[in-house]
Parts: structure tokens; sequence; C-alpha cells
């Protein structure tokens, strides 16, 4: 891509150096997601899961935990014992709670109630030595256009694992073009009030990127309809570093044909798991 003529390369760069290595330091957060050891889902039977204290279920009141005299929990900073209820999760909602040896996410995805313990010992978050990347490039900073639906739209996508999907209410989609071609990019809800996430896939994706997403945030304000997509800050979903992720797939609209070379491409490493009826724990590659 060619350099925008009314941008500092050199600037753009370090300040794209700083933006990652904060990126990185989140991900590898002692308790963030590449600490995560396990996914288990949850069943209105009662059941241990292995390296947790209790036994777990779920029902019409949400996750419960049945605590052994001699085991406890901390939830929201206290102690708790016996039976513990954490009462209905919405979706893509979850609460975190410690055991001794690290902390659990207690959530739901896809409508069923999930554990993903973490813990700051695990050999894959220790051995963690960062993320490849393109090289930052002024000419992926792309401007763009903001359309709104008149009202959101339910998007239904699929999601790492089988047998879930994510269902999202897309308020509008970012048009741009890349050498004279005009393309859409339907967006999501972020996380913050005026800021937008787009999952997509280009023509890198199995190649150097990783197969199945990327995300990218925008920023849109209410009263303009002008953005900028930065592909230089567009990076991998927990999924592109573990098999104990729930990541929503790209709709099909977002799907590009071009070749975006730009932002994070395929990790070094994941975290390999072997599936079963309750869960995912890890093969022993990691």
């Amino acid at each position: 891509m060619s350099i925008p003529a009314t941008i500092d390369a050199a600037a753009f760069t370090r300040e794209w150096e700083d933006w990652h290595a904060a990126h990185e330091r989140r991900r590898a957060d002692p308790h963030g997601f590449l600490a995560v050891t396990g996914l288990f889902w949850l069943s209105e039977e009662p059941t241990a899961v292995p390296g947790l204290p209790g036994l777990w279920s779920t029902g019409a009141e949400g996750p419960t935990v049945e605590l052994a005299h001699d085991e406890e929990l901390i939830v929201e900073g206290a102690t708790v014992g016996g039976t513990h209820r954490f009462g209905p999760i919405a979706e893509r909602d979850g609460v975190t709670v410690g055991f001794s040896g690290g902390v659990v996410e207690v959530a739901t995805r896809g409508g069923r109630g999930i554990l993903r313990p973490r813990r700051s010992d695990f050999a894959f978050l220790r051995a963690y030595a960062g993320t490849p990347v393109y090289p930052a490039d002024p000419g992926w900073r792309v401007p763009a256009r903001f359309v709104r639906f008149i009202a959101p739209r339910s998007i239904e996508v699929g999601a790492a694992v089988d047998g879930l999907s994510h269902v999202y209410d897309s308020p509008g989609y970012a048009e741009f073009a890349i050498d004279g071609e005009v393309f859409r990019l339907l967006a999501f809800p972020g996380h913050r009030p005026g800021e937008l996430f787009i999952l997509f896939t280009d023509a890198t994706s199995g190649v150097t990127t990783y197969a199945a997403n990327r995300t990218v945030t925008i920023e849109v304000a209410d009263d303009s309809d002008d953005t900028v997509i930065d592909f230089n800050r567009a990076v991998n979903l927990p999924c592109a570093y573990t098999d104990f992720a729930t990541c929503p797939l790209p709709p099909a609209e977002n799907r590009l044909r071009i070749a975006v070379e730009a932002g994070e491409k395929t990790p070094s490493d994941r975290v390999e798991g072997v599936f079963s009826a309750t869960g995912i724990v890890p093969s022993g590659r990691l």
C-alpha cells in the first residue's frame, strides 16, 4: 500500500509499536485468556471439574456450586462455602471467582453455562513469546464511511466451538475503497460507547494470518459518518491461541477477497485440547 502524504511513517510506526506492546501485555495477563486451562460445560447434574473445588451445575437459577466443608471460593472479594448460587448470567457475560491456585470464569456462551479455569502457572502462558505481525504500514489506515441501518439488524454467526452460535445486533456497516474497489464490512457493538468491532477474513486467512477470523475496532461518533479502519490494528481473537475459546466467526458479508497484509499473523503456538462430553482439557501439546 502507498503511504499517504500527510502521515509521518516513522511516528506512525512508533505509535503502533506502543499500542501493540500494550495489547500484548493485556493478552499475557496472569489471569488472561492465555492462562485458560480448560473449557467445561455445565449441566443440571452436579459434576466435579478437574482442578476446581466443589460440584458444579446449572439450571433455571443459573450456575450453582456445592462446596465441601474444607473447600472455598472467593466471590467479589468475600470467602464463600457451602452452596453458592451465582444467579442467571446473561449471554456473553460472566463472573470471575478465585480458588486456591487461580481463578475461574463462570459464564454463558450460546445459551449454555461454561467454566474456564485460569492459572498464572499454566505452561502455555509461561512460554508465550508474542505474536508475529506485519510491519506497520500507514497505507492500511483506510478512511471509511459508516452507514447506519434504520434499525439494528440481528445477525447470527458461528462460533469456534461446534454447536454454538452468537447473535449480535449490527447497527450498520463500514464502507471503504481500496485501489478503486468498494468494500463493506458489517460492524457489531463494542465494549465502549462509540466503539464498534468488525470480524473479518481475507485472502491471507489460512496463509499468513489465522484462518478463522481476525477483528479490528473502529470508532463512530453520533454526529458523523466518517471513520477509519486501521487494519494495522487487526488482531487475533483467543481462538487463534487455544481450543478453549468460543469466539464468533465472521458473517459471510465480511469475507474479503483481497489480501489484507497488515496486523497480526497466525500465532506460532496454540493450546490443543481433548474433547469430551463434559469439556475440553489440554491434550499435552501446547
